[in-house]
Protein backbone atom coordinates (compact mmCIF):
# COMPACT_ATOMS: atom_id res chain seq x y z
CA UNK A 1 0.00 0.00 0.00
CA UNK A 2 1.33 3.47 -1.04
CA UNK A 3 0.19 6.42 0.39
CA UNK A 4 -0.94 8.94 -2.67
CA UNK A 5 -2.60 12.30 -2.80
CA UNK A 6 -4.94 13.20 -6.22
CA UNK A 7 -5.10 16.50 -6.97
CA UNK A 8 -7.94 17.80 -9.48
CA UNK A 9 -11.23 15.81 -8.93
CA UNK A 10 -12.10 16.84 -12.84
CA UNK A 11 -13.99 14.05 -15.22
CA UNK A 12 -10.87 11.96 -15.85
CA UNK A 13 -9.07 12.46 -11.93
CA UNK A 14 -12.60 11.86 -10.07
CA UNK A 15 -12.28 8.02 -11.64
CA UNK A 16 -8.28 7.58 -11.84
CA UNK A 17 -8.33 8.79 -7.83
CA UNK A 18 -11.03 5.76 -7.64
CA UNK A 19 -8.98 3.26 -8.96
CA UNK A 20 -5.88 4.04 -6.70
CA UNK A 21 -8.49 3.38 -3.42
CA UNK A 22 -9.78 0.29 -4.93
CA UNK A 23 -6.31 -1.41 -5.41
CA UNK A 24 -5.58 -1.14 -1.87
CA UNK A 25 -4.09 2.33 -1.72
CA UNK A 26 -4.36 4.90 0.78
CA UNK A 27 -5.38 7.63 -1.03
CA UNK A 28 -6.39 11.57 -0.18
CA UNK A 29 -7.70 14.21 -2.33
CA UNK A 30 -7.94 17.72 -2.95
CA UNK A 31 -10.35 19.44 -5.67
CA UNK A 32 -10.45 23.19 -5.99
CA UNK A 33 -14.38 23.02 -5.58
CA UNK A 34 -14.54 21.06 -1.93
CA UNK A 35 -17.72 19.48 -2.82
CA UNK A 36 -16.66 17.08 -5.51
CA UNK A 37 -13.74 15.96 -2.88
CA UNK A 38 -16.52 15.46 -0.26
CA UNK A 39 -18.34 13.27 -2.48
CA UNK A 40 -15.11 11.16 -3.81
CA UNK A 41 -14.82 10.77 -0.13
CA UNK A 42 -18.13 9.64 0.36
CA UNK A 43 -18.07 7.15 -2.06
CA UNK A 44 -14.65 5.50 -1.56
CA UNK A 45 -14.24 6.32 1.70
CA UNK A 46 -10.84 7.97 1.59
CA UNK A 47 -9.70 11.10 3.14
CA UNK A 48 -9.62 14.77 1.35
CA UNK A 49 -7.27 18.07 2.01
CA UNK A 50 -8.79 21.48 1.95
CA UNK A 51 -5.41 22.51 0.11
CA UNK A 52 -2.95 20.57 -2.06
CA UNK A 53 -0.58 21.30 0.75
CA UNK A 54 -2.54 19.71 3.22
CA UNK A 55 -3.27 17.08 0.74
CA UNK A 56 -0.22 16.17 -0.12
CA UNK A 57 1.56 16.22 3.63
CA UNK A 58 3.33 12.75 3.88
CA UNK A 59 2.22 11.20 1.16
CA UNK A 60 5.00 9.06 -0.65
CA UNK A 61 3.49 10.14 -4.43
CA UNK A 62 1.13 13.10 -5.49
CA UNK A 63 -1.34 12.86 -8.88
CA UNK A 64 -2.46 15.52 -10.50
CA UNK A 65 -4.85 16.20 -13.25
CA UNK A 66 -6.39 19.70 -13.46
CA UNK A 67 -6.65 22.20 -16.37
CA UNK A 68 -3.72 24.45 -17.19
CA UNK A 69 -0.55 25.62 -16.92
CA UNK A 70 -1.98 28.19 -14.19
CA UNK A 71 -3.80 25.55 -12.45
CA UNK A 72 -0.60 23.38 -12.89
CA UNK A 73 1.32 26.01 -10.86
CA UNK A 74 -0.90 27.10 -8.48
CA UNK A 75 -1.34 23.32 -7.00
CA UNK A 76 2.52 22.70 -7.02
CA UNK A 77 4.13 26.07 -5.79
CA UNK A 78 3.70 28.96 -3.23
CA UNK A 79 3.24 27.92 1.08
CA UNK A 80 -0.33 26.22 -0.34
CA UNK A 81 1.05 24.16 -3.02
CA UNK A 82 2.13 20.71 -2.94
CA UNK A 83 5.72 21.01 -3.47
CA UNK A 84 5.79 23.15 0.24
CA UNK A 85 4.89 19.83 2.13
CA UNK A 86 5.92 16.63 -0.09
CA UNK A 87 9.02 15.07 2.06
CA UNK A 88 12.09 14.21 0.12
CA UNK A 89 11.78 11.28 -2.10
CA UNK A 90 8.79 10.93 -2.70
CA UNK A 91 7.05 11.47 -6.80
CA UNK A 92 5.04 13.89 -8.25
CA UNK A 93 3.04 12.54 -11.59
CA UNK A 94 1.24 15.04 -13.51
CA UNK A 95 -1.73 13.99 -16.22
CA UNK A 96 -2.51 17.23 -16.76
CA UNK A 97 -1.76 18.16 -20.65
CA UNK A 98 0.32 21.25 -20.63
CA UNK A 99 2.92 22.71 -21.90
CA UNK A 100 6.39 21.56 -22.07
CA UNK A 101 7.86 24.42 -20.76
CA UNK A 102 5.57 24.63 -17.25
CA UNK A 103 6.79 20.98 -16.90
CA UNK A 104 10.15 21.78 -17.22
CA UNK A 105 10.06 24.68 -14.91
CA UNK A 106 8.52 22.20 -12.31
CA UNK A 107 10.82 19.63 -13.07
CA UNK A 108 13.71 22.24 -12.00
CA UNK A 109 11.37 23.18 -9.00
CA UNK A 110 10.62 19.71 -8.10
CA UNK A 111 14.12 18.80 -7.75
CA UNK A 112 15.14 21.55 -5.80
CA UNK A 113 12.84 20.49 -2.99
CA UNK A 114 14.40 16.69 -3.37
CA UNK A 115 10.83 15.68 -5.09
CA UNK A 116 11.16 13.75 -8.61
CA UNK A 117 8.84 14.87 -10.86
CA UNK A 118 7.05 12.83 -13.81
CA UNK A 119 5.20 14.40 -16.95
CA UNK A 120 2.48 12.19 -17.60
CA UNK A 121 -0.32 13.44 -19.78
CA UNK A 122 -3.22 10.54 -20.80
CA UNK A 123 -5.10 9.53 -23.36
CA UNK A 124 -8.70 7.53 -23.59
CA UNK A 125 -10.54 10.25 -22.62
CA UNK A 126 -13.76 10.08 -19.55
CA UNK A 127 -14.34 6.23 -20.97
CA UNK A 128 -10.93 5.13 -20.39
CA UNK A 129 -10.37 6.69 -17.18
CA UNK A 130 -13.69 5.16 -15.87
CA UNK A 131 -12.68 1.61 -17.29
CA UNK A 132 -8.94 1.84 -16.58
CA UNK A 133 -7.49 1.82 -19.67
CA UNK A 134 -6.05 4.73 -20.45
CA UNK A 135 -2.75 5.57 -22.79
CA UNK A 136 0.16 7.19 -20.18
CA UNK A 137 2.81 8.97 -22.46
CA UNK A 138 5.85 9.73 -19.92
CA UNK A 139 8.89 12.39 -19.29
CA UNK A 140 11.07 12.26 -16.71
CA UNK A 141 13.61 10.36 -15.30
CA UNK A 142 14.36 7.15 -15.58
CA UNK A 143 14.55 6.13 -12.13
CA UNK A 144 11.40 8.20 -11.07
CA UNK A 145 9.43 6.59 -14.15
CA UNK A 146 10.06 3.32 -12.16
CA UNK A 147 8.60 4.44 -9.28
CA UNK A 148 5.81 5.57 -11.08
CA UNK A 149 4.81 3.33 -13.31
CA UNK A 150 3.28 0.42 -11.09
CA UNK A 151 0.63 3.25 -9.77
CA UNK A 152 0.24 4.48 -13.35
CA UNK A 153 -0.54 0.97 -14.56
CA UNK A 154 -3.83 0.80 -12.49
CA UNK A 155 -5.69 2.81 -14.22
CA UNK A 156 -3.77 2.13 -17.86
CA UNK A 157 -3.68 -0.08 -21.09
CA UNK A 158 -0.34 1.25 -21.57
CA UNK A 159 2.31 3.27 -19.87
CA UNK A 160 5.39 4.05 -21.81
CA UNK A 161 8.81 6.75 -20.69
CA UNK A 162 9.27 8.41 -24.11
CA UNK A 163 12.40 10.37 -22.99
CA UNK A 164 13.53 13.23 -20.59
CA UNK A 165 11.64 15.88 -18.82
CA UNK A 166 8.71 17.45 -21.01
CA UNK A 167 8.50 14.42 -23.87
CA UNK A 168 5.54 13.12 -22.10
CA UNK A 169 4.09 16.21 -22.77
CA UNK A 170 5.40 16.58 -26.52
CA UNK A 171 3.98 13.01 -27.53
CA UNK A 172 0.74 14.51 -25.85
CA UNK A 173 1.02 17.03 -28.56
CA UNK A 174 1.34 14.81 -31.23
CA UNK A 175 -1.84 12.53 -30.15
CA UNK A 176 -4.03 15.85 -30.04
CA UNK A 177 -2.82 16.65 -33.83
CA UNK A 178 -3.27 13.28 -34.98
CA UNK A 179 -6.49 13.35 -33.36
CA UNK A 180 -7.45 16.63 -34.67
CA UNK A 181 -6.93 15.36 -38.50
CA UNK A 182 -9.40 12.37 -37.87
CA UNK A 183 -12.03 13.80 -36.54
CA UNK A 184 -12.47 16.84 -39.40
CA UNK A 185 -11.94 14.01 -41.87
CA UNK A 186 -14.41 11.74 -40.27
CA UNK A 187 -16.82 14.89 -40.36
CA UNK A 188 -16.72 15.46 -43.72
CA UNK A 189 -16.98 12.14 -44.89
CA UNK A 190 -20.37 11.56 -42.72
CA UNK A 191 -21.27 15.49 -44.08
CA UNK A 192 -20.31 13.86 -47.66
CA UNK A 193 -22.83 10.65 -47.59
CA UNK A 194 -25.48 12.92 -45.79
CA UNK A 195 -25.22 15.06 -49.20
CA UNK A 196 -25.09 12.21 -51.42
CA UNK A 197 -28.16 10.86 -49.85
CA UNK A 198 -26.60 7.83 -48.49
CA UNK A 199 -26.91 5.68 -45.46
CA UNK A 200 -24.41 6.95 -43.47
CA UNK A 201 -24.64 3.67 -40.74
CA UNK A 202 -24.06 1.39 -43.65
CA UNK A 203 -21.48 3.56 -44.74
CA UNK A 204 -19.06 3.69 -42.10
CA UNK A 205 -20.13 -0.23 -42.08
CA UNK A 206 -18.05 -0.63 -45.29
CA UNK A 207 -15.21 1.89 -44.76
CA UNK A 208 -14.76 1.18 -41.14
CA UNK A 209 -13.25 -2.46 -42.33
CA UNK A 210 -10.62 -0.77 -44.57
CA UNK A 211 -7.68 1.94 -44.57
CA UNK A 212 -10.08 4.63 -43.25
CA UNK A 213 -10.90 2.92 -39.84
CA UNK A 214 -9.80 4.44 -36.93
CA UNK A 215 -11.10 4.79 -32.78
CA UNK A 216 -13.13 7.85 -33.80
CA UNK A 217 -14.63 6.19 -36.33
CA UNK A 218 -15.59 3.00 -34.37
CA UNK A 219 -16.77 5.01 -31.17
CA UNK A 220 -18.11 8.36 -32.35
CA UNK A 221 -19.45 8.28 -35.76
CA UNK A 222 -23.32 7.03 -34.04
CA UNK A 223 -23.55 9.81 -31.59
CA UNK A 224 -22.52 12.00 -34.57
CA UNK A 225 -25.33 10.79 -36.37
CA UNK A 226 -27.50 10.96 -33.86
CA UNK A 227 -26.79 15.11 -33.18
CA UNK A 228 -25.27 14.01 -29.59
CA UNK A 229 -22.35 15.27 -28.78
CA UNK A 230 -21.44 14.98 -24.85
CA UNK A 231 -19.51 12.06 -24.93
CA UNK A 232 -15.90 13.37 -24.07
CA UNK A 233 -13.63 15.83 -24.58
CA UNK A 234 -14.47 19.07 -24.79
CA UNK A 235 -13.81 21.31 -27.76
CA UNK A 236 -12.64 24.28 -24.84
CA UNK A 237 -10.45 21.96 -23.76
CA UNK A 238 -9.27 20.95 -27.73
CA UNK A 239 -8.55 24.95 -28.48
CA UNK A 240 -6.55 24.68 -25.25
CA UNK A 241 -4.47 21.71 -26.07
CA UNK A 242 -4.06 22.53 -30.19
CA UNK A 243 -3.28 26.15 -28.51
CA UNK A 244 -0.43 24.60 -26.99
CA UNK A 245 0.53 22.36 -30.48
CA UNK A 246 0.62 25.81 -32.17
CA UNK A 247 2.84 27.97 -29.90
CA UNK A 248 5.60 24.67 -29.81
CA UNK A 249 5.25 24.61 -33.31
CA UNK A 250 6.18 28.01 -33.80
CA UNK A 251 9.32 27.35 -31.81
CA UNK A 252 10.23 24.40 -32.97
CA UNK A 253 9.67 24.77 -37.07
CA UNK A 254 7.37 22.49 -37.12
CA UNK A 255 4.77 23.07 -40.30
CA UNK A 256 0.74 22.39 -39.11
CA UNK A 257 -1.18 23.66 -41.72
CA UNK A 258 -3.98 21.21 -41.17
CA UNK A 259 -3.73 21.48 -37.29
CA UNK A 260 -3.92 25.17 -37.52
CA UNK A 261 -7.01 24.74 -39.80
CA UNK A 262 -9.04 22.44 -37.47
CA UNK A 263 -8.30 24.97 -34.52
CA UNK A 264 -9.99 27.34 -36.56
CA UNK A 265 -12.74 25.25 -37.20
CA UNK A 266 -13.27 24.56 -33.27
CA UNK A 267 -13.45 27.93 -32.98
CA UNK A 268 -16.51 28.00 -35.53
CA UNK A 269 -17.90 25.50 -32.82
CA UNK A 270 -17.60 27.95 -30.01
CA UNK A 271 -19.08 30.69 -31.71
CA UNK A 272 -21.78 28.00 -32.23
CA UNK A 273 -22.91 27.55 -28.53
CA UNK A 274 -20.72 24.62 -28.63
CA UNK A 275 -17.78 25.02 -26.09
CA UNK A 276 -18.71 21.98 -24.28
CA UNK A 277 -19.53 20.12 -26.71
CA UNK A 278 -17.47 17.14 -27.53
CA UNK A 279 -14.85 16.94 -30.19
CA UNK A 280 -16.91 15.46 -32.66
CA UNK A 281 -19.17 18.13 -33.09
CA UNK A 282 -17.19 19.28 -36.14
CA UNK A 283 -19.79 17.22 -37.63
CA UNK A 284 -22.64 19.38 -36.34
CA UNK A 285 -20.47 22.77 -37.36
CA UNK A 286 -20.86 21.09 -41.26
CA UNK A 287 -24.18 20.79 -41.11
CA UNK A 288 -24.81 24.29 -39.84
CA UNK A 289 -22.54 26.36 -41.96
Amino acid sequence: MTKITFLGLGVMGYPMAGHLMAAGHSVTVYNRTSSKAESWVKQHAGLMGTTPALASDGAEMVMACVGNDDDLRSICLGQDGAFATMSDGSTFVDHTTVSAAVTRELYVAAKTNGIAFVDAPVSGGQAGAESGQLSIMCGGDQKDYDLAEPVMNIYSKLCRRIGDSGTGQMTKMCNQIAIAGLVQGLAEALHFASKAGLDGEAVIEVISQGAAGSWQMSNRYQTMLQDHFDHGFAVDWMRKDLGICLATADENGASLPVTALVDQFYKDVQKLGGGRWDTSSLFKRLQMV
